[in-house]
């Protein structure tokens, strides 16, 4: 079976790519928050709607300028690839799947997409437009050999760890078919009780790292605004962070990915996750849980 499939891999840059990179991170964010700023302007001024074509005649135009010809220093790619998020987000949120657009900041996510024309790729080693030397990526699973390499995005979260996500062309087995029937029931005590009497406990990854947080967003909070020690305490909680992320995301990966191989029909409770959070005394637990993101990945 035909699909698209995605491979997400931690690399190491070397410092001449980590500046290229950052000089591609910077590039794209300003952009994208540039043409949000122009397209949310036109709307409350004059109610006029701005698509990505506009966008794309104001960011030529924008490279002419000398104040802004450093956009020319970077490769284009990423830099368009900007717009074209930009105008995801606003279709997701006048189909009413997400809320407004909001702004990028330097100390989240960030991240730069590569379509064909700006990597090369031969099966073994990734090398991306302008940079020199192929990523030194640790190869965590081999990509199959009907996978065809379509876009390329590299990443780097709050923590200043790099991810590349290789999206492919992928022909993709189905499963063998089993005779398994299961229904969930999910909760806070028990993560999950299944119907044949399995109770699978809560992780509770946030709840168990609660005191180390707090005491590390204290220190943070003592620093000097700009300071290279507030620095290096951001990196400190945005790694915790990270930890209990990453321990929640594995727990929830290897439970889903169990109990579809085991069954062939599974049946979970709607529960409005949203709404429930609104309870101010449950609501951390719920977060910590992961419900929707567990449902998400069964689907």
């Amino acid at each position: 079976m035909e699909m698209k499939r995605a491979y997400k891999f931690r690399f190491y840059p070397t410092f001449e790519q980590e500046t290229i990179l950052a000089q591609t991170f910077g590039c794209a964010r300003f952009v994208y928050n540039r043409m949000l700023r122009v397209r949310s302007d036109a709307w409350y001024a004059e109610k006029k709607r701005i698509g990505y074509h506009v966008t794309f005649s104001l960011l030529t135009g924008l490279k002419k300028e000398p104040e802004f010809e450093w956009l020319n220093k970077v490769f284009s790619v990423p830099v368009q690839q900007s717009l074209r998020h930009l105008q995801a987000a606003f279709g997701n949120f006048f189909a009413k799947r997400t809320k407004y657009p909001s702004f990028k900041r330097k100390h989240d996510e960030q991240s730069a997409e590569y379509t064909s024309s700006a990597f090369k790729w031969d099966g073994r080693s990734l090398r991306l437009a302008k940079i020199k030397d192929r990523l030194n990526i640790r190869w965590s699973r081999t990509l199959s050999k009907a996978a065809k390499l379509t876009t390329a995005t590299v990443s780097k979260d709050s923590a200043g760890r790099y991810y590349v996500s290789m999206l492919c062309d992928d022909a993709v087995a189905l499963k063998p078919k089993v005779s398994g029937k299961v229904g969930i029931d999910l909760g806070l005590t028990h993560f999950a009780i299944l119907s044949r009497g399995e109770k699978i406990g809560s992780r509770n990854t946030l709840r168990k790292n609660e005191t180390k947080l707090a005491k590390l967003q204290r220190k943070l909070s003592k620093k000097r605004k700009g300071s290279v020690n507030r620095q290096k305490a951001r990196l400190k909680v945005a790694r915790l962070y990270a930890s209990i992320a990453d321990a929640r995301k594995d727990f929830l990966d290897k439970l889903s990915t169990r109990l579809v191989n085991e069954n062939q029909v599974i049946a979970v409770a709607p529960l409005a996750v949203s709404n429930m959070k609104k309870n101010r005394c449950l609501a951390k637990s719920i977060s910590d849980a992961g419900w929707g993101e567990f449902v998400r990945q069964l689907e």
